[in-house]
């Protein structure tokens, strides 16, 4: 199973993420988060950790050229699109940016919020669903209603996020499937900074129910 803590916005606390066990670390590439981080802090991150570590830089409704110029700075091995990007946008970062994993983020409040999905199949490589929230993004430590995804099996991979901690990720888990999941604000003691701790906690979780390899 994947696992992404996202949000990184520390050199310190990457490197002991990547060390306890994430598979993905998540870089906030969008101003207005507070868990933002700029493309040469990504990069000294990015330095430090070994190359079995997937970087993912998250943007939000950036244009092309926005996207390429991190790029250009910051050896990223995924881009992450967590705003209200059209399936042809997509298509469009696939071509740019071929070299890198491409995952779409979908903000879910009800069942019919996952009927735009597929629209996006054949466009990404790995999907993401998260906790709608009315003015945030992402990283609001809202749920996502784990009922309304219990019958979701897409052909792709798929990443859960949503509001996920240690306390409740063994429940997820129970009724869900997916091929990763995603946390950030769970393993926080406050935005952007990680709490090593419950970091840890969460490996010590997953690696009791076999979900670690």
């Amino acid at each position: 199973m994947r696992i992404k803590i996202c949000g990184i916005t520390k050199l310190s606390q990457g490197k002991a993420i990547a060390q306890l066990g994430a598979t993905m670390l998540g870089f906030i590439c969008v101003h207005r988060s507070p868990r933002y981080i700029r493309p040469f802090q990504i990069q000294a991150v990015i330095k430090e950790l070994p190359t079995t570590v997937g970087c993912i830089g998250v943007f939000a409704n950036a244009s092309l050229l926005e996207i390429e110029q991190v790029l250009n700075k910051a050896e990223l091995t995924g881009i992450q699109l967590h705003g209200d990007e059209s399936p042809w946008f997509c298509s469009q970062i696939k071509q740019r940016f071929s070299h890198v994993e491409l995952i779409k983020a979908f903000r879910i409040k009800t069942p019919q919020s996952l009927k735009v999905i597929p629209a996006y199949f054949d466009k990404v490589d790995t999907l993401l669903l998260d906790a709608h929230h009315p003015t945030l993004l992402g990283g609001t430590g809202l749920t996502l209603n784990w009922e309304i995804l219990e019958g979701f099996d897409p052909p792709l991979p798929w990443l859960l996020a949503g509001g996920l901690t240690p306390n409740n990720i063994k429940q997820s888990l129970t009724r869900l499937h997916p091929n990763g999941i995603d946390l950030s604000s769970g393993v926080e003691c406050s935005p952007g900074n990680k709490n090593l701790t419950k970091v840890a906690e969460l490996f010590t979780l997953l690696q009791n129910i076999n979900l670690l390899e």
